[in-house]
């Protein structure tokens, strides 16, 4: 291995010792590359690999990011001198990337960027902001029973087709609407087929040119799924720092950012830990949650769809990811089915800043009144099933009636969905949201039809729906009756 030898002011070389896998061994007959250094080889450098660990002081073992076809022994490689990067600045909006930062929407490359590290460290708590400040979404059910901290974390728990991915584009909808922030969608492990359909969604619904989006595909190396979490959160660092802007941070699926730092630990060699995880978990997991932070210049606020092995909360996975969440949003197939959009289930969804000392003793003694007023329902559904309304008190019919309208007040039309509902989209104010609960649970509604104040705004569009001459005219029903018959 000695007739490698660098000179002065020439790239630092080493030599391909073994490849394994992903996992690649590489000898360096001078200067050891630091850990995180990023090294090229192959035809044209297309094969990357970062270095991980310093086996001696000529080896160095590290995890190729790009599929290692074609790379053998005694390959030369070069160290880049610097470790991964990702493009910042303006012209990276309304743009699509990979880990490497190449574009992959088929449109030119932006020219007027920045390259940055994307291993940094986590704002220092001297620039933290002390405060907690609500983020307002302008949906309902959110706002009121779960509020979103401004710079915290939200997991957003949900299956297939329960509204996970309308939810996180009526925000990036919202976000840009109202509080001219940049969204950044990050997919870790995602399939290519949700990446595409994303794109085209927030193109259709007119927020792409406020967005950047990230994708590590589902079929590349855990080495580059594991590292895009952290290239989006430098694009993400950059707004909020450089650009002083509010930044909504949406990932898609922080499960797979373990799963991918799992994979990398076996094929590093790793002990691993309980129910086969990584023993780095935590400290990894962190590394990437504390850099998502309210600063005196601005806030990346997180919403991070989360998977739970098994349904399983005890896993380790969930265990770690909880503790860094201030919200968490769940959905339910129960109440789509039922047809209440979003379908997010008050009783299940909870958030740490619903206490009086933040959001405020009115907005509090609401919301525990709606939500015990929500169980309550919740326990005399088996009764109304089995022996039907009458044989309830009235004091308990009382309950339902306000329950079932705040289920349906609490429901929202989106301007995400316009195009498939026909319904205007709405967004409503914390004010006019807890105004309308407050008097659905003063019985101020109870002579007005439930289905008036399905798939409203502010309380006072069901009193101009309930009105007679916004119904049909009996004669007109009465020939629709009849055609009906015929047909």
């Amino acid at each position: 291995m000695g007739n490698l030898k660098n000179k002065p002011g020439s790239p630092n070389l080493g030599t391909v010792v073994s490849v394994r896998g992903s996992v690649v061994d590489i000898w360096f007959e001078g200067r050891l590359p630091p850990i995180y250094s990023l090294l090229r080889t192959g035809m044209e450098g297309q094969i990357a690999i970062e270095v991980l660990s310093q086996l001696d002081i000529h080896r160095v073992r590290g995890i190729a990011l790009t599929p290692t076809q074609g790379l053998a022994r005694g390959i030369t490689v070069e160290d880049t001198g610097g470790t991964l990067q990702a493009p910042v600045g303006k012209e990276i909006l309304s743009r699509m990337f990979d880990v490497f930062g190449n574009v992959i929407d088929r449109q030119p490359a932006p020219s007027d960027v920045q390259w940055r590290t994307v291993h940094r460290a986590p704002p220092p708590l001297a620039r933290r902001s002390t405060k907690s400040e609500l983020f307002e979404t302008g949906i309902k059910v959110i706002d009121v029973l779960m509020p979103l901290e401004r710079g915290g974390k939200a997991g957003l728990f949900g299956g297939a087709g329960v509204g996970k991915t309308v939810l996180l584009t009526e925000m990036i909808h919202n976000m840009v609407g109202q509080h001219e922030g940049v969204s950044i969608f990050c997919g870790i492990g995602e399939r290519c087929r949700e990446g595409e359909e994303l794109y085209r969604d927030m193109d259709a619904a007119g927020v792409l040119q406020n967005m950047v989006m990230v994708f590590g595909q589902m079929n590349e190396p855990p080495g580059a799924r594991f590292r895009v979490g952290h290239v989006a959160l430098t694009m993400a660092e950059y707004f909020r720092d450089d650009e002083h802007r509010d930044v909504l941070l949406l990932i898609d699926n922080i499960f797979r950012f373990i799963q991918a730092g799992m994979e990398v630990s076996d094929l590093m060699g790793q002990m691993p830990s309980r129910l086969g995880y990584q023993p780095t978990m935590g400290t990894e997991l962190s590394q990437l949650e504390e850099r998502i932070a309210n600063t005196d210049t601005g806030a990346i606020t997180s919403i991070q769809a989360v998977y739970v092995p098994a349904d399983d909360f005890t896993d380790p996975a969930a265990v770690h990811t909880f503790s860094h969440l201030s919200a968490s949003i769940v959905l339910s197939r129960k109440r789509a089915s039922e047809g209440l959009y979003p379908a997010i289930d008050p009783l299940q969804s909870s958030s740490k800043m619903a206490t009086p000392g933040i959001i405020g003793e009115r907005h509090y003694t609401l919301a525990q009144k709606i939500r015990r007023t929500l169980a309550q329902y919740s326990d005399l559904k088996d009764i109304i099933a089995m022996l039907g309304m009458e044989q309830l008190s009235l004091e308990d019919r009382n309950i339902v009636a306000r329950a079932r309208r705040l289920e349906r007040f609490l429901t929202q039309p989106f301007f995400t969905t316009e195009q498939f509902t026909g319904l205007k989209g709405k967004s409503v104010s914390l004010k006019d949201a807890l105004d309308g609960c407050e008097c659905i649970l003063h019985d101020e509604f109870k002579d007005i039809p439930e289905s008036a104040l399905y798939m409203i705004g502010a309380i006072d569009e069901a009193r101009i729906k309930a009105r007679p001459e916004s119904k049909p005219k009996p004669q007109a029903e009465m020939e629709h009756a009849a055609s009906m018959h015929e047909s």
